[in-house]
């Protein structure tokens, strides 16, 4: 890659200047020429070139001399004449490169030849083993899992396209507290014939009321306090703004601050009130369940004592479970379907738990674990409360599993990293997590959290139905798939394509850019970011869309097919393109920057920077395709040229999408 290059001359260009101009008793490492060398970045602006140097400020600190005096050395030291033009000093010291343009060219004449677009191997390569999605199967997958699920295959695909051993895991949640739900929803409220009939929808139904009944009566019992903490937060803010009338000028900034401190709790608080009461009262007004929820107020403690039950291995709940498991899996493996993601691994919570007994056994011994209060925990130095292991009822929970799940990972993949792609509010948990594995003697191996915003609704809330439910996934992609079809199926536009779109290919285009665009949508964002759904946004034709990106392949395609070019054999007797237009040099340094951003998907675990690339990339061909006529050119040769950037468009931008795990669309 052109970046890694220019740090390599960059790393020996600052090894060289810093025994010129070192004053310090401290020597320069290869390990800080490395990380000045990384300063080196592609430039925001074409008018300071293609990329620049920022390393000369810090550098003069460290030197002792002016910024453009350190530049100006390291400018003589650099070695890069055969592939730039004379660096220039800018500025309080940038360095600004140009490429010369026979480099740009010959690269991508290399690189449309080259199977996996000029991407080198990784070196060295690590066997990452990545831990995603990860539903509860025991009710249906909403719209919350769509952010595991789809940062999770990305960054597996772009890792093992980088040359990396990955190993992918969908940890599933098939033995908690949700089948407690459903095997107790079943006992008192099942319909055998319903289960025979339809057995996914029926299994919904049962999670979906046991969860109604078991909230109504957490409402009932939250609502008192709720309205105390209301009441306490009105006399607080009534306390605030009578400091504040006071008018003691001292205490002024602190009495206002203490004012808009309470206003927000007072708010908070009272919203709280009326979301119970509204809740509250939609369910009083249906008779029917609150009839139903009378007549099992301890259900919470029930589905707790059916959850314990099968644990332990209960005849008639493990039967249960058995019949109930795979209709539950049928459902969200018909969902991975649909957004082409499938697993090396789908080892679930039942997988573990005969090892976690082993789990604490291991933790005592290793002098971690102590009895406290009957509970079985880990205390950590800097954490308020300690990791559970194993509760004083005897049940497990999620932190043993997950210790469990890491040891027998270390012992069967012996992987160098393992990633858990789980949302933020997860941290702490895994942040104790990593801490025992440290005190375990696992520092070796890198655990990272890859951590993840929430999906908003318009609002600005999470993402819920009106009844307050999570949007069900598969009912999304269903919508999605319809909006697709009226935004890019128009019948008058397809009729117009030769030969025309027939009625299977315009489910194919509605089925590739309705799934595309929740994923792209969703991998658009920084992962750590919270982003708000909107559909009708997600399947435009404009802006930085998946629909967008796959109508400028289906017009790079459609050049390609006009001009009976196979994209395949175009390389064996090309010559460099000629990059005379503006246009035609943006786009072949566009394109040679791909490496690149998959480096930067790399080291960040984010794929939006993928998704940023393919976007700049498509914007980079619609100028180009305005501008620079390809086979309407009046020139054979020039038509040639310019058909080489048409073809490496056509496989950089089908390559990222199936990084994305997004389909390409030949016609569109």
């Amino acid at each position: 890659m052109i970046l890694d290059r220019l740090r390599q001359r960059f790393q020996a260009a600052l090894s060289l200047v810093a025994g010129q101009l070192s004053q310090a008793e401290t020597a320069f490492t290869k390990a800080d020429a490395e990380s000045y060398a990384s300063m080196v970045r592609p430039t925001s602006d074409p008018q300071f070139g293609d990329y620049q140097a920022n390393c000369a400020m810090p550098l003069a600190k460290r030197f002792g001399k002016p910024p453009r005096e350190v530049a100006a050395a390291l400018v003589t030291a650099l070695d890069v004449d055969e592939f730039c033009h004379p660096p220039e000093v800018a500025g309080p010291g940038f360095i600004n490169l140009r490429l010369r343009d026979p480099f740009i060219a010959e690269s991508a004449l290399r690189m449309l030849g080259d199977q996996r677009l000029g991407v080198g191997p990784a070196s060295p390569v690590l066997r990452i083993l990545i831990d995603f999605s990860s539903p509860n199967v025991a009710k249906p997958m909403h719209v919350g899992h769509i952010r595991s699920t789809v940062i999770g295959d990305a960054l597996a695909r772009t890792f093992r396209f980088m040359g990396h051993e990955v190993i992918t895991d969908n940890h599933l949640g098939d033995w908690g507290t949700q089948f407690g739900m459903v095997i107790y929803g079943f006992k008192h409220f099942g319909d055998e014939e319903s289960l025979q009939t339809d057995p996914v929808t029926e299994l919904s139904r049962l999670y979906r009321l046991v969860n109604r009944v078991i909230g109504y009566h957490n409402a009932v019992a939250e609502l008192p306090a709720a309205r105390q903490a209301a009441a306490e937060a009105s006399a607080a803010t009534e306390s605030a703004r009578q400091a504040v009338a006071s008018g003691e000028p001292a205490a002024a900034k602190k009495n206002q601050k203490a004012l808009t401190a309470a206003v927000r709790k007072e708010s908070a608080t009272t919203a709280r009130v009326a979301e119970i009461e509204a809740s509250l009262a939609v369910a009083r007004a249906d008779t029917e369940f609150i009839a139903l929820a009378s007549a099992h107020r301890e259900i919470a403690t029930s589905v707790l004592t059916e959850t314990a039950k099968l644990h332990r291995g209960d005849s008639e709940n493990l039967a249960l479970w058995q019949r109930f498991l795979p209709h539950c899996r049928d459902e969200i493996d018909r969902v991975y379907r649909r957004l082409d993601v499938d697993f090396d691994h789908t080892l679930g919570e039942s997988f573990y738990h005969d090892m976690l007994a082993g789990v604490v056994t291991r933790l005592r011994q290793a002098g971690l674990a102590s009895d406290s209060e009957g509970a079985v925990c880990v205390f950590l130095d800097g954490f308020d409360a300690p990791m559970i292991v194993q509760k004083k009822d005897g049940a497990y929970l999620y932190a043993t599993t997950d210790l469990a799940t890491l040891f027998y990972r270390q012992q069967r993949f012996s992987p160098d990293e393992i990633l858990y792609v789980v949302d933020t509010r997860q941290g702490e948990h895994f942040e104790k997590l990593f801490a025992v594995a440290d005190r375990l003697g696992l520092s070796d191996l890198r655990l990272r959290h890859v951590n993840f915003g929430t999906v908003l609704g318009a609002d600005g809330r999470p993402f819920k139905t009106r009844s307050g439910a999570s949007v069900g996934l598969e009912s999304l992609l269903d919508e999605a798939v319809a909006r697709a079809s009226a935004v890019v199926c128009d019948p008058e536009r397809s009729a117009k394509l030769t030969p025309p779109l027939d009625a299977d290919e315009l489910r194919s285009i509605a089925d590739a850019v309705g799934h595309g665009a929740i994923k792209y949508a969703d991998l658009a964002h920084h992962r750590s970011s919270d982003y708000r759904f909107d559909l009708e946004k997600m399947v435009s034709l404009e802006g930085n869309t998946s629909a967008y990106v796959q109508y400028a392949y289906a017009r790079v395609n459609g050049i390609m097919s006009k001009g009976g070019v196979d994209i395949e054999r175009i390389a064996d007797d090309a010559k460099p393109p000629v990059l005379d237009a503006p246009a035609e040099r943006n786009l072949a340094l566009t394109l040679l920057r791909f490496g690149e951003c998959l480096e930067q998907v790399r080291a960040d675990y984010a794929p939006n920077f993928l998704v940023d690339y393919l976007y700049d990339t498509a914007k980079a061909y619609a100028i180009f395709n305005d501008s620079c006529p390809v086979l309407k050119a009046g020139d054979e040769t020039l038509t040639k040229s310019r058909l080489v950037l048409v073809a490496l468009t056509a496989r950089v931008l089908r390559q990222g999408l199936e990084l994305l795990g997004i389909k390409v669309i030949p016609r569109m």
